[in-house]
């Protein structure tokens, strides 16, 4: 199995078409975040995944009117059960927990075939409110997932030799 592909091909979609996304796509896709690593194996996620059009026009609204957010097939809201938690190196365990799971999921969706757009411009208490998140835990990610519209250009990226050294700065 080679991954590299999928990772190389994963881009940032903010056109989808109107097209379903398979409930079993998107029970893979969640899946491959419940798989993904933890601080302590702590698994501090929920993750509800919203297909209900009207829902996904209020996330719309609630993420500043950004058109192609109701658009998507799906929204998956990556929600913390461990918002206090801090690892030994003092950093917050959930931002990065959170984030190992989107990733997980975005490499997944990318192998289904479909594209993804993570949202982090919304009003959290908002999106709380209209999916019922118990207070005590956060909305951390928003994850677009859906047919693709568009085949945008690939980003650049720097080269590895900028971004990585061996053994020592």
């Amino acid at each position: 199995m080679e991954l590299l592909p999928e990772i190389e091909n994963r881009q940032s979609i903010r056109k989808f078409t109107n097209k379903t996304v398979n409930k079993e796509q998107l029970k893979r896709i969640v899946e491959a975040g419940r798989r993904a690593p933890s601080a302590k194996n702590r698994q501090p996620w929920r993750f509800v995944v919203i297909t209900d059009q009207e829902l996904k026009e209020k996330i719309k609204v609630a993420a500043f009117n950004q058109e192609y957010v109701s658009e998507a097939g799906a929204i998956i809201a990556a929600c913390s059960t461990n918002i206090d938690y801090r690892m030994p190196n003092g950093q917050l365990s959930h931002p990065i927990d959170i984030s190992f799971a989107m990733a997980f999921m975005m490499l997944q969706a990318v192998h289904e075939g479909l594209g993804t757009c993570v949202i982090t411009t919304f009003d959290e208490q908002e999106v709380k409110d209209m999916l019922t998140v118990p207070h005590s835990m956060r909305v951390i990610l928003l994850l677009l997932v859906g047919h693709t519209a568009e085949t945008p250009f690939p980003e650049s990226r720097k080269s590895f030799e900028r971004i990585s050294v061996f053994n020592h700065w």
